[in-house]
């Protein structure tokens, strides 16, 4: 008798959406963007050592909103990957419209997804209209149910703006940078946080290594800091359990 060999098929790996949105305005000229574009390959990089299948999305806004990359494996991530240069104007709502409109599209990022990462960092104050692009990307529709985290670089970036941006979110902290080292901390965890979302926990950050990665300063989100943490079965959810 013929094996049934439907039986022996190994099922393809749910892949881990992560998506990036970089402030590339004018203000992130000089040693911010240079600092950037050295721990973004840094993280890329990591990710191929990973065996989570990760897929890489890359939003950038300054002098215009693009989408530099879009559901890349982490290997083509890295191949594809070329340093980003600073100009223009903060327009944070168009990113997060754009963002958005990502997570929605069910053919981009499909239901058997581990539940998306979305990571916003920036050093200023958005320049176009971006509160109800936020209040749509937090509380509606599939967005609602990423993971998000976010950074704030320098001393004049919005505070209460990434605070609102990570409301609910599993991470209850904003990160601050003031320098290359604290930016590439915080890009280490979002590695760290993409491999426990996969792993339901998975291993904790090692604050006693030499990066470590919780040294970098935090400030904590008003609306969200009581929250308990997110629990492994959570996190091991596929996207589609997310959403109703």
């Amino acid at each position: 008798m013929a094996l049934d060999m439907s039986k022996y098929t190994v099922k393809e790996a749910k892949p881990m959406p992560v998506i990036l949105l970089l402030d590339v305005s004018g203000s992130m000229s000089g040693s911010r963007i240079d600092d950037l574009n050295i721990a973004v390959y840094d993280m890329l990089k990591s990710f191929t050592t990973t065996e989570v299948k990760i897929q890489v999305s890359i939003i950038t806004f300054g002098a215009e909103v693009k989408l530099i990359m879009q559901q890349q494996d982490a290997h083509a991530a890295l191949t594809n990957w070329s340093n980003l240069s600073a100009s223009g104007m903060t327009p944070l709502g168009t990113a997060l419209t754009l963002a958005k409109d990502m997570v929605e599209d069910k053919e981009i990022v499909p239901s058997r997804c581990y539940r998306p990462l979305v990571v916003l960092v920036s050093d200023g104050e958005p320049t176009d209209s971006w509160e109800k692009p936020l209040q749509h990307f937090v509380s509606e529709g599939r967005s609602q149910k990423c993971d998000r985290m976010a950074m704030g670089i320098g001393a004049d970036f919005n505070s209460n703006i990434l605070s609102k941006f990570i409301a609910g979110a599993s991470q209850t902290k904003v990160f601050t940078a003031a320098n290359a080292t604290q930016i590439k901390d915080f890009f280490k965890q979002v590695t760290m946080s993409v491999t426990r979302s996969t792993t339901g926990g998975g291993r904790k950050p090692d604050v006693s290594s030499e990066t470590k990665p919780w040294s970098l300063k935090e400030t904590a989100t008003p609306s969200t800091q009581s929250q308990p943490e997110e629990t492994q079965t959570e996190a091991q959810s596929t996207f589609t359990s997310f959403i109703k």
